[in-house]
């Protein structure tokens, strides 16, 4: 599931890019997660609208709001408006920063997620990767008035990001399929107001256009965020993490194979980097993944 929310979530800043071209930054956002909740939607009542196995507290409601925000409505309002001022690679710099800001979070509030020194050498070996892998550009201006702006939008969406996997993570007993619906349906509700507020009605968008948000909808928004939180809840936020130091390697290769972009000569050594951070900070999980395989 790692290696599949990997090369999904590697290809959406490509998409993202495309669908900017004609769609304002915040309709992106609320276009993307209307289409994935109701998608969702279908799905959980198939399954009878299961959630909790017990009678929620207010605690945990306020929890639920809170993560649809931080999970998706603000983080994808951020990046769109961000990815308008900053390299694409500073952009994807800042979603492997993820891993760094979740790793001290879960040592103070999540039980068994303490911080080592392996784990810590391990996740600064897969961000040097990262940086290695995208090359100095993404720390290169690009001009843009609100270029300091955008990079603090990108960091704020990656912090967002970390928090809601910490306190998705907290949560008590609850299907799978159904927190991955309200979560969309919360955002939902935040995006729509937002985008109608900042940028008005939405342009109609054009056969392709409209075909970019679909995928971004079903693909990156309704798929993805289910198998986020099957990983989040079985496996903890920490191992969750461990995709955006994969991210930037599928958006490079990706970025080569469909716009014959030229692959950097150092995607091998980057990738060593990564995989190497993460064989390190994970090892205990990673062998009892295998045992089982083998078992």
């Amino acid at each position: 599931m790692i290696a599949l929310l990997a090369f999904i979530w590697g290809g959406t800043f490509l998409v993202t890019e495309i669908a900017l071209t004609e769609m304002p930054p915040f309709w992106i956002a609320a276009t993307r997660v209307s289409l994935a909740a109701l998608v969702m939607i279908t799905i959980w009542g198939a399954r009878g609208f299961q959630l909790f196995s017990q009678k929620p507290s207010s605690k945990d409601l306020s929890a639920l709001i809170f993560i649809g925000a931080a999970s998706s409505a603000v983080p994808f309002s951020l990046l769109a408006w961000g990815q308008q001022y900053v390299t694409s690679g500073f952009a994807g710099v800042s979603m492997a920063a993820v891993a760094l800001i979740i790793l001290p979070l879960a040592h103070f509030f999540v039980a068994g997620e303490q911080m080592t020194p392996r784990k810590s050498i391990g996740f600064a070996i897969g961000f040097v990767g990262v940086v290695i892998l995208i090359g100095a550009q993404a720390f290169e201006s690009t001009g843009a008035a609100f270029e300091t702006a955008g990079r603090f939008a990108c960091l704020g969406a990656a912090s967002c990001y970390a928090v809601s996997s910490i306190v998705m993570r907290r949560l008590p007993s609850i299907d799978a399929i159904g927190l991955a619906t309200i979560l969309l349906l919360i955002a939902s509700c935040i995006t729509i107001p937002l985008a109608l507020a900042t940028e008005g009605l939405p342009p109609v968008p054009s056969v392709k256009i409209f075909g970019v948000l679909a995928f971004l909808g079903l693909v990156p928004t309704a798929a993805a965020n289910f198998l986020r939180v099957l990983v989040v809840r079985s496996a903890g936020p920490v191992f969750m993490s461990l995709v955006n130091y994969q991210v930037p390697v599928w958006s490079v290769c990706l970025g080569a194979l469909i716009l014959s972009e030229p692959l950097p000569a150092s995607l091998v050594w980057s990738l060593a980097l990564i995989l190497s951070g993460v064989a390190l900070s994970q090892f205990g999980a990673l062998r009892r993944l295998f045992h089982k395989a083998r078992a």
